[in-house]
């Protein structure tokens, strides 16, 4: 590879430090004030986390490197229809916040497995959607940052890239590991207000190099590399670069087929994925949630600026490297013979900025890095640990299920090593294109099950196991085809069997989709459906409500607690003083606040605080449950002027993307 500009300079390592040293010293302060001893606060954060925590976080998990690598790269080589996959996004979540939060807190559970499985009665699909996410997880997510961060860090520093991951797993893996889900989100918010200024500074410094909009469409239509192949269309700039929608049978991405899969495919994603469900389960209420819904969907907006303008510009300025199309050349300038379009971000960084800047544009993308790393770290090991482990050791302590918690991200630290060369071998071009394929095949199906499951009294789990396994067969059918006809390079002729070119690939996500719901419906209606009363609190018909007023209504928010209540944890950091003793009870701690607990914590010695500080507290029983019907009433209880804000929020979001998708098409 050719490298010029590399960061070996004091200005950039300096600043790179400097960012490494302040994620360690967030992920510290957050382990300080969190309960980690026991099951809730490790994997929940306690549920204490405000709304911008979980908006930010929500959008730093789904930002990763493979989005400066992979979108910036689409922008360079088609333009910019791919936005679709950022901006459909904005209903699935502002419909997570609206529906599925109330009704997965209403069930009270930890995993998504687990609600299907309170809701459907049986364990066979709990297994079934818990293996299935976790070998995602690492297959796809997993695989996918390594590789793009691999590139990114490789491109920059010339290091080795077992190297350049290693470090990066020390550090992402200690805080994960330590501090829980609490640590993770609060790294995930520094990270993302870090992601988004870097990436907004480096588009104002390259769209001042292009002037206008009007001026990069030009300057785009006549981006071609100096050598081409003779007599062909390889390679020249899109006509239809500047538009969202694509003619719906020539196009690269047909417009009906990106419509489905990027908004009823994605539900799967966005509504029924640990990774980013965690978040808003940890929210403190119900408006908290709602909140930062709101704020990862305004968030959702900006890639375009983010990522794929700068993709575009990129190509503008750098046409031989970024838009070369002779195989040679391109195995010159990246390695890849298929085409240099992923290497259009980095470029950018590494030849438009000054040192010192080019440190922090490197955090920047380290930042989406390590924030979709932990987020898939701590939230495979919930998995693990809540569905998995638990099935096979029902009677575990809370300290038992945190120690194997630990233990399975130290795992997937390993595994993601061992995975590279397998990724490094698989043709890095096409790697962006084939997760896409993987995941609609394999997670998109699961989308229309959950929505079936909360929405419609009549699903059966025999219903959304088969229609489930039948989807899956039609996937991995169609995955072997295209893993064994890959596309012919440009300009060759066609030689795949025809339903790969013929049917597209994202008309195949539609299909998908479609047949799921007509399974799941169709098995559902002739097997045996459960009653009301199994279905207490498990849909969104039958979900736990906000009480219309809280007894003895001092407080809007809580209400005075009874004495009967004692066991109860009020949602916010307020302390409440329970009547009947005069012992003040604070919400963050499980216990109460007695003077004689206090005496006690200062006599433990130190071995015993630092084998509870690392494998959480001997004394927490069995017990793990989420939350109490009153604490859940409490969660769902909303003021009415926020109501009132949310909703107006949502609603404009919903209206700004349907502008931008207008202006574009």
């Amino acid at each position: 590879m050719e490298h010029h500009n590399k960061l070996n300079n004091w200005q950039d390592i300096t600043v790179l430090l400097v960012y490494f040293a302040a994620v360690l010293a967030v992920g510290l302060w957050s382990m300080r004030s969190s309960k980690r001893g026991n099951v809730k606060g490790y994997f929940l954060a306690s549920g204490t986390m405000p709304w911008v925590a979980v908006g930010a976080s929500l959008f730093s998990s789904n930002i990763g490197s493979e989005h400066f690598i992979g979108l910036a790269g689409a922008g360079a080589s088609t333009g910019i229809a791919m936005i679709m996959f950022e901006w459909s996004p904005v209903f699935l979540i502002l419909l997570l916040g609206w529906y599925f939060i109330p009704v997965y807190i209403s069930a009270g559970v930890y995993t998504l497995p687990e609600y299907l499985e309170k809701r459907l009665g049986g364990n066979k699909i709990r297994i079934y959607i818990s293996v299935l996410f976790l070998v995602l997880a690492v297959v796809t997510k997993l695989a996918v940052n390594m590789f793009a961060g691999g590139l990114f860090i490789q491109m920059a520093t010339g290091w080795n890239m077992y190297m350049s991951v290693i470090i990066l797993l020390a550090i992402t893996g200690f805080y994960t590991i330590l501090g829980g889900l609490k640590a993770v989100m609060y790294t995930d918010t520094f990270q993302a207000i870090v992601l988004t200024l870097g990436a907004l500074l480096l588009f104002g410094i390259a769209f001042s190099r292009v002037g206008s909009l009007e001026n990069l469409e030009l300057l785009y239509m006549n981006a071609t590399a100096a050598i081409q192949i003779p007599n062909s269309t390889c390679g020249l700039p899109k006509r239809d670069a500047f538009h969202v929608f694509l003619d719906p049978v020539h196009g690269e991405q047909p417009w009906p087929g990106l419509l489905v899969c990027s908004s009823l495919g994605c539900v799967a994603y966005w509504c029924c994925d640990q990774v980013i469900v965690q978040r808003s389960l940890a929210a403190k209420s119900l408006s908290h949630a709602k909140g930062g819904s709101v704020m990862a969907a305004g968030l959702k907006m900006l890639p375009l600026f983010l990522m794929i303008l700068p993709g575009m510009i990129s190509r503008v300025l750098f046409p031989d490297e970024v838009a070369c199309v002779d195989p040679d050349e391109c195995m010159r300038i990246c390695d890849n013979s298929v085409g240099c379009s992923n290497i259009a971000y980095p470029k950018l960084v590494l030849e438009l900025l000054p040192n010192g800047l080019r440190g922090f544009m490197m955090a920047v993308v380290l930042s989406a890095i390590m924030s979709s790393l932990t987020s898939i770290f701590n939230s495979s090991s919930t998995l693990f640990t809540m569905d998995l482990w638990r099935r096979f050791r029902p009677r575990s302590t809370q300290r038992e299920l945190l120690i194997v918690g630990r233990v399975f991200i130290l795992f997937m630290c390993v595994l993601s090593i061992v995975w590279l060369p397998l990724i490094k071998s698989s043709q890095g071009g096409q790697l962006f294109a084939y997760l896409n394929m993987v995941l609609a095949s394999l997670m998109a199906p699961a989308g229309p099950a959950f929505l079936m499951a909360i929405f419609w009294k009549g699903t059966t789990e025999i219903g959304v196991v088969g229609g489930l396994l039948l989807t899956h067969v039609c996937g991995i059918v169609r995955l072997v085809l295209e893993f064994t006809y890959p596309a012919p390079p440009c300009g060759q002729p066609e030689t795949r069997p025809a339903i790969l070119y013929n049917f597209h690939f994202l008309y195949f996500g539609f299909f998908n989709v479609f047949l799921s719901f007509l399974a799941i419906g169709l098995i559902s209606l002739i097997t045996r459906r459960r009653t009301d009363e199994e279905l207490e609190h498990v849909t969104w018909w039958t979900r736990v409500r906000a009480p219309d007023t809280m007894p003895g209504d001092k407080n809007e928010e809580y209400g005075v607690i009874d004495s009967d209540d004692i066991n109860l944890k009020p949602v916010s950091d307020v302390a409440v003083i329970d009547k009947t003793t005069g012992r003040k009870y604070v919400s963050d701690d499980e216990t109460y606040q007695d003077e004689e607990e206090s005496i006690i914590g200062d006599q433990r010695t130190c071995l015993v605080k630092l084998t509870s500080f690392l494998f959480g507290d001997p004394e927490q029983g069995r017990e793990i449950t989420v939350m109490s019907l009153r604490q859940k009433q409490i969660f769902m209880t909303e003021r009415k002027e926020y109501q009132w804000v949310l909703n107006a929020s949502a609603v404009l979001m919903i209206a700004i993307v349907m502008f931008l998708s207008g202006y574009f098409a």
